[in-house]
């Protein structure tokens, strides 16, 4: 054979050898993820080698039971590989880890399958989703995550699909439109959850008028199996089970409530107790927030801001606590609950530990849902305290309404969807805490869906029935890392960040609490007394939760990191931004870091003409349709949205050509023809120069 024939043959005999490694490798991690089934998710639970589910276990008490990395080597961590998510939105997700292969979604509900040995990309899935219906979900275009289950990844897409995928190559098996059928606007940004061989999610949208549901649908087929709504529906035709006939007697039906849907949206946490056969999920907000306009003469309104245990086979209830009755202030009850057995007065009690937006940690018992304890981890407002049948003691002046009344917490939660952690070692909770100011007052004329100038972001589809800020907040922004005692229901320690907006927490066997923050960092803290004992730099603000796990007998550390949430649409507390990122770490490492670039901000708006007689309606106008994006002229700084006070004064000349069909549709823009008229934007134009140069310093 001539040396010609001879390379060609070597070419031809490579290939087929590369083509059968990488079957095999493909082969290999489709084996690896079909051993994921309720078993194996409980027996990981032993020792937690691997992170099968968004919080380790389905107690969700992400706690890693690994001590390679500890209190003594932490400070030897270095990176080992970084991936990038090609994102610019906020990510939101835990990495989830089973033998080597990672599965986490960025922004826009992509899903990235990387080698967690190499950090090297196996495949990626975009479904997608519609940039210009961004608008529609109220707090960043964000994923949470995926579900494993037998050989298939599950994403909640951003558009109301939920998606099953190959794991081994991110082909789609099957998808099922969730929101089929249902009216307003839905979104789904939670991770699913798989229990019992059934894949259940939920969805978001109380803000813009919904009824809140949760659907199961069986993990092989995708066929539906049960559904359960959150608030009864239209009183005039039957209800769809005696949860909802019991509810309904909670609420006014002189208010209509499920014109705007009532809201309840369960849009985050779920665990689950294989030993009780019993799944737990939080629910959110009421829609309208006001509770005197869904429901005028008062009333619980069940189950709005609970905690409701369903049947994981049928979805039929067992019980609730309620932890906000009669919402009014945005309080949800979704942000993420822990399940542990903790010994109180003498006795080993089976627990939910829960901090939810309202700013007490509530200690319940997951058998029959009764009230053990509760005491407010930050400082509150609205209520003086729980009484001993777990009813609230509000303060009359929190709920009246009809004047500005500084909500402490606010709307953004005393605890958000920031991941909290436990580790049964110390303990100790560990919680991200946070004050954001914000001042509210009933709006008497609310009606449903109607759009009106200074009604907060009516022209995108918001239904509140409140106004913001018409005084100024005066309690003070802060953000904390907590380490809070359940039992006892008092802080041990705490560490104080610049800023609200900081990521979920992880911890060890290893006595380590990992957690990072809005100022672009990843820190590791002792458990015990928070000291510090490592960090790192990421570029960007860090909101999502860590998650570890072992490989070829090593422990890794990984944060997918990209600034974002709805407080991060317009605010930040770092000057460097770059693409989402996933950061890897162990003991030793010495990968080179990704560059960082500098946040664009150019200097404050100057030069558009403009007619200051249009800038009162101008004002009114932004508060309706930009203000929850974009923040305040000049005065907000811009988040992974850009402050239009900042940007060059040809942007705000031809603002137009963006508000009308314009370019940024493809990252989120709304589409705002034939919802704002040309007069409409000259007078946004002389709001937003004319905010600029109201804080221009003068010389």
């Amino acid at each position: 054979m001539s040396l010609l024939g001879n390379r060609l043959a070597f070419g031809v005999l490579s290939c087929v050898v590369a083509a059968a490694a990488s079957a095999q490798d493909t082969g290999s991690r489709a084996a690896a993820s079909r051993r994921v089934d309720q078993s194996f998710v409980v027996n990981n639970a032993a020792g937690t080698p691997d992170w099968p589910v968004v919080g380790v276990d389905y107690a969700e008490t992400r706690y890693s039971r690994l001590d390679q990395i500890n209190t003594a080597n932490a400070k030897d961590l270095g990176l080992a590989w970084s991936y990038n998510l090609e994102s610019t939105r906020g990510v939101e997700a835990t990495p989830v880890v089973v033998d080597g292969v990672m599965y986490v979604s960025a922004s826009w509900s992509v899903v990235h399958a990387i080698d967690a040995r190499t950090g090297q990309k196996l495949w990626t899935y975009d479904p997608g989703v519609d940039r210009s219906i961004g608008y529609r979900g109220c707090c960043d275009v964000v994923n949470r995550g995926v579900a494993l289950w037998k050989g298939k990844v599950y994403v909640g897409a951003y558009d109301g699909r939920l998606i099953a995928l190959d794991a081994a190559t991110g082909k789609v098996v099957w998808e099922r439109n969730t929101i089929e059928g249902q009216k307003g606007s839905y979104t789904i940004t939670g991770a699913p959850r798989v229990f019992k061989g059934k894949v259940i999610i939920g969805n978001g949208g109380a803000e813009y008028g919904v009824r809140g549901y949760l659907t199961a649908y069986d993990a092989e087929t995708g066929e539906q199996k049960w559904r359960w709504f959150s608030v009864p529906g239209d009183p005039s035709r039957p209800f769809e089970d005696e949860s909802m006939r019991r509810a309904a007697k909670t609420w006014d039906p002189s208010g209509k409530w499920w014109e705007a849907g009532g809201g309840g949206t369960m849009w985050d946490t779920m665990a689950f107790d294989p030993e009780l056969n019993t799944m737990y999920v939080g629910t959110g907000n009421g829609s309208p927030w006001a509770h005197k306009k869904r429901s005028p003469k008062g009333g619980d309104n069940l189950y709005l801001a609970s905690v409701v245990a369903l049947d994981p086979d049928t979805g039929k209830y067992k019980w609730h606590y309620q932890e906000t009755p009669g919402d009014n202030w945005d309080y949800t009850s979704t942000q993420p609950m822990i399940l542990a057995d903790i010994r109180i007065d003498g006795k080993l009690r089976k627990v939910i530990l829960h901090a939810p937006k309202n700013g007490f940690f509530f200690v319940i018992d997951r058998t029959n849902g009764k009230f053990i304890s509760a005491r407010n981890f930050v400082p509150v407002n609205w209520a003086s305290g729980y009484d001993r049948n777990g009813r609230p003691m509000e303060i009359a002046a929190a709920r009246d309404g009809s004047k500005p009344y500084d909500a402490i917490p606010g709307p953004y939660g005393a605890h958000n969807w920031h991941p909290m952690s436990f580790n049964p070692k110390t303990g100790l909770v560990y919680l991200p805490a946070q004050n954001v100011p914000v001042n509210l007052m009933d709006d008497k004329n609310w009606k449903f869906n109607e759009v009106g100038p200074g009604k907060p972001q009516s022209g995108t589809g918001w239904n509140t029935g409140k106004f913001f800020n018409a005084e100024p907040p005066k309690s003070k922004p802060f953000g904390r890392l907590l380490a809070w005692d359940p039992v006892a229901q008092k802080e041990v320690w705490r560490v104080e960040h610049v800023s609200p907006w900081n990521g979920g927490t992880l911890t060890t066997a290893g006595n380590v609490v990992f957690q990072g923050t809005a100022d672009g960092r990843l820190v590791a803290y002792d458990a015990s007394n928070g000291d510090k004992l490592w960090e790192t730099p990421t570029g960007t603000g860090v909101v999502a939760a860590p998650s570890t796990y072992m490989v070829d007998g090593k422990q890794y550390v990984s944060v997918a990191v990209g600034w974002g949430g709805v407080y991060g649409l317009a605010a930040r507390a770092t000057e460097r931004q770059g693409p989402g990122t996933v950061y890897t770490f162990a003991v030793g490492g010495t990968a080179k870091m990704p560059e960082f670039v500098a946040q664009r901000m150019g200097k404050l708006l100057q030069g558009v003409k403009y007619d200051p007689a249009k800038v009162e309606a101008g004002t009114a106008l932004y508060v309706a349709n930009c203000v929850f994006c974009h923040g305040v002229p000049g005065v907000d700084r811009g988040g992974n949205i850009p402050n239009l006070g900042y940007l060059d004064a040809s942007y705000i000349e031809n603002l137009g050509s963006f508000v009308f069909k314009g370019p940024a549709m493809a990252r989120g823009m709304p589409d705002f023809t034939g919802k704002l008229s040309a007069d409409d934007v000259e007078s946004l134009k002389a709001f937003i120069q004319g905010t600029a140069d109201a804080i221009r310093p003068k010389n």
